[in-house]
């Protein structure tokens, strides 16, 4: 009977242990400056058409030429873990080191930097679009960071549009994205049950928008216009600075000093959540790696101790964070301000390799939620980038195929 009650109790288990969704863990602090990067290195978002090649980099700020070895795995569209077999999805092996590394030439902060190129001698390529996910472990089998990628087949033409909202009562604030899939002839079988799709603001998978079905068919085209559902608050524009130049100062660097690294002290920012919107150009929420006057900046650009700063008054129930896709759009330790009680201003430092950055202020509650609203405010005129992804299983298939791959900016948002 006891053997029968234990059975019981884990198939019961069994089910919730294997939907559980992945999730991307962070690197520890000596690893900085993970990137992808494929046919569009400036996006920063891991989306690759079926056949091209990935490239992941990163550096370790050690001085022992550390050993990493990576592993691939296959998701569903909700990032539980597909039904696949490695072998059905992955040409060759994974669990491989990673061999490709230089240590940096004339820099104040030793690293090495290493550099993953699939495909290579041992892993051939993917055999599969989808959803994955790519590990990284030290020499000890223990996982230093992970990062989602997607790849797509150009099977559909997916087309979207931006729009201020519809509702009152955020209209200023808000902004709406309408899709439309056009099948090209390709029968999708009961496209409410087995398309799905997903909405990425800003390269920023953590707020994206999964699982809209399509309202209606107009002959071979999806129709998606939903207001509240694929609604997206607007936000503000990036923040920015440039320290491809060690030694001078730029319009957002106040001044610099030489300790036993560089250090940039930038311009301490206000709170634009009560100013009223202005445009500048940004690269939404991205990174781009540059130095002047070296050959091989993976090597050659420095690391720079980067001091923030942001006038606001103290939160008593929330935290500052400094945020962008240079760390994942991750509030963390690291990334945390502290309240400067002299001068009223929350402050950090962050060490960042040297190119042209963009962040952003948010504050983040005691229950994990993240508002960038507090120090940034909510525009509907805000150009912000938007990309949709189209995902398809068939009747009786094993995986979710990504079909289909569109993008557009609120740079010509309709009323």
């Amino acid at each position: 009977m006891l053997k029968r009650l234990s059975l019981l109790f884990s198939l019961m288990w069994f089910p919730t242990l294997i939907s559980a969704q992945a999730t991307e863990v962070n690197p520890p602090n000596f690893i900085k400056t993970i990137t992808f990067t494929s046919n569009t290195p400036e996006s920063q978002l891991p989306i690759f058409r079926l056949g091209e090649p990935l490239r992941l980099q990163f550096d370790a700020l050690t001085t022992n030429e550390e050993d990493f070895y990576y592993k691939i795995e296959h998701f569903n569209y909700d990032w539980t873990p597909s039904n696949l077999v490695q072998g059905e999805y992955l040409r060759g092996l994974d669990n491989q080191r990673i061999r490709n590394y230089l240590n940096s030439l004339n820099t104040l902060q030793m690293y090495s930097h290493y550099d993953l190129r699939i495909p290579n001698e041992n892993t051939k390529g993917f055999l599969k679009s989808g959803n994955y996910m790519i590990s990284v472990f030290d020499d000890y089998g223990e996982l230093m960071f992970s990062r989602k990628f997607m790849i797509f087949e150009d099977v559909v033409a997916v087309s979207a549009q931006v729009k201020r909202t519809r509702d009152l009562e955020t209209i200023e604030e808000k902004q709406i994205v309408n899709l439309t899939i056009n099948t090209r002839d390709v029968l999708l079988n009961n496209p409410l049950e087995t398309v799905k799709t997903m909405i990425v603001q800003n390269n920023n998978l953590k707020t994206a928008i999964t699982d809209l079905k399509p309202q209606y068919t107009l002959g071979q085209e999806l129709i998606y216009r939903y207001d509240q559902e694929s609604s997206f608050w607007a936000g503000n524009e990036f923040l920015f600075f440039d320290n491809k130049d060690l030694r001078a100062a730029t319009v957002a660097i106040q001044f610099i000093d030489l300790k036993d690294i560089y250090h940039n002290y930038l311009f301490t920012n206000e709170n634009r959540s009560e100013q009223i919107y202005t445009y500048w150009p940004d690269i939404n929420g991205n990174f781009l790696i540059d130095a002047l006057d070296r050959d091989n900046v993976n090597v050659e650009a420095d690391y720079v101790s980067v001091h923030f700063s942001l006038k606001i008054e103290e939160l008593k129930n929330e935290d500052v964070h400094v945020y962008g896709n240079f760390n994942n759009f991750t509030p963390d330790e690291e990334t945390k301000m502290t309240f400067n009680q002299e001068r009223g201003v929350y402050e950090t430092e962050l060490l960042l390799k040297q190119g042209f950055y963009n962040y952003k202020y948010v504050t983040l509650a005691r229950d994990g939620t993240i508002d960038e609203s507090a120090t940034s405010g909510n525009f509907w005129q805000t150009e912000n980038n938007y990309k949709v992804l189209v995902y398809y299983r068939d009747l009786g298939a094993r995986y979710d195929r990504l079909i289909g791959y569109g993008e557009a900016s609120s740079v010509n948002i309709r009323n």
